[in-house]
């Protein structure tokens, strides 16, 4: 199995953010890592650990570090993806039809979510206090197109208020009763939940020879299989503490308690020095050596709207990672970032090129800004080149996975 088969394996195993940091969690464990909670003492022998808190992940190792004040490589990303997702009162009835009132999160494209058979994947929390993980992966919603005969201006795009509910039975018998019985799960024990609708097709290799795969979720999921499996394989280097940090709730601004706006990476690396006997001194001298990738996917150049493109700046689909670069800051690349990942690329033997998105469209924006001005770590954006971005089936470059792994385990252990 080559990487972009484990990729699309990884995917379909995570069709939330909480599945993907449990799933995340296994493969580290599987290869050594130790998962340790927020709330309990920092280990202090040198090793391999992983904290999740809802989310979000993150995961480092200490096992090659020397001193309290060693430099950490740190490759961000983030787990969330947009989606349609279930209101707090979501059933609603129409004549004999069971409807389920959904809301978009974040900016998805709308009409990519029509006639399409969807699943539903989150996470409910109990009366007791625990959390219970729910997949449903058969299609069992569907938001139904409007005939054209009864909208010839089919060309606009569904109101996200009035469009974007589903279909999903007959009868009268609640959502979260129905969800109840099939996975085994008391309805009234459920006080709140984070549920959201997940393509059921599942990801696959497409075009001639498999060269690409399509798959839900490639944004930003892709980075955080290439993030995962980078840490997993790369060496330890004697002075550097790699990290990697898969934040939730990017799509919408990443402020919250597990956003790139939050304290969880900052928190991990004060704590992490202070465990090796460093002191306030040595976190601050940690942090001004340490450097982040932030690793979120890039916009190959669309072969039917290059004219959407900055035409100097072509990205092509199989042509290697991406370095991305806004004057406005939208993203925190730097030269000193752009040197430390050119460097890492020609490390792994991989090409770069090299992103700058016309001057005259709005930029989209990534954790890197987020947490660059959170941590004051020098922090470079990167990514790897995909097209439809935002649609509930994405498409990218078989061949992209491998460099992309390569190039972020090359930046977590440079050469000296």
């Amino acid at each position: 199995m080559d990487d972009a088969d484990r990729m699309l394996q990884f995917i379909d195993a995570s069709p939330s953010p909480f599945h993907a940091c449990a799933t995340a969690a296994a493969w580290l464990v599987e290869a050594g890592w130790v998962e340790v909670a927020e709330r309990d003492p920092w280990p202090t022998e040198p090793g391999r650990y992983l904290v999740r808190r809802g989310g979000s992940l993150a995961a480092w190792s200490t096992t090659a570090s020397t001193r309290p004040s060693d430099a950490f490589r740190i490759v961000g990303a983030h787990t969330d993806s947009p989606n349609l997702r279930l209101k707090q009162h979501h059933d609603r009835r129409f004549a004999n039809l069971a409807v389920l009132a959904l809301e978009p999160y974040g900016g998805p494209l709308l009409a990519t979510w029509l006639d399409r058979d969807l699943g539903v994947a989150g996470r409910l929390g109990l009366r007791d206090g625990t959390e219970r993980l729910v997949h449903v992966a058969d299609p069992v919603l569907r938001v139904p197109n409007l005939a054209i005969h009864l909208d010839r201006d089919a060309s606009n795009a569904p109101d996200r208020q009035r469009h974007l509910d589903a279909v999903w039975g007959v009868g009268d018998e609640p959502f979260l009763t129905w969800l109840g019985r099939r996975e085994g799960f008391d309805p009234s024990e459920v006080l709140g939940f984070e549920l959201m609708t997940t393509d059921t097709l599942a990801s696959s290799r497409v075009g001639a020879d498999g060269s690409f795969v399509a798959a839900p979720r490639l944004d930003n999921q892709a980075t955080c299989f290439a993030g995962v499996q980078a840490l997993i394989d790369a060496p330890a280097v004697e002075g550097v503490r790699p990290v990697l940090v898969m934040f939730d709730h990017e799509e919408v601004g990443s402020t919250s308690e597990r956003g790139a706006q939050s304290d969880l990476l900052a928190t991990i690396l004060e704590r992490t020095v202070l465990a090796a006997g460093g002191t306030r001194d040595d976190v601050h001298r940690a942090v001004a050596e340490s450097i982040c990738a932030s690793g979120d996917m890039a916009h190959a150049t669309h072969p039917n709207h290059a004219d959407r493109h900055e035409p100097l700046h072509r990205i092509v689909a199989g042509g290697g990672p991406v370095l991305k670069v806004n004057q406005n800051l939208r993203y925190a690349t730097d030269s000193r970032g752009t040197v430390a990942f050119a460097l890492a690329c020609e490390q792994a033997g991989v090409p770069l090129q090299r992103y700058v998105h016309r001057a005259d469209l709005p930029c989209g924006s990534t954790i890197g800004p987020m947490s660059a001005a959170r941590t004051g770590i020098t922090t470079v954006d990167v990514g790897a080149p995909q097209l439809a971005m935002h649609s509930a089936r994405e498409q990218m470059a078989a061949a992209d996975v491998t460099p992309y792994v390569r190039s972020l385990g090359a930046f977590l252990a440079p050469a000296r």
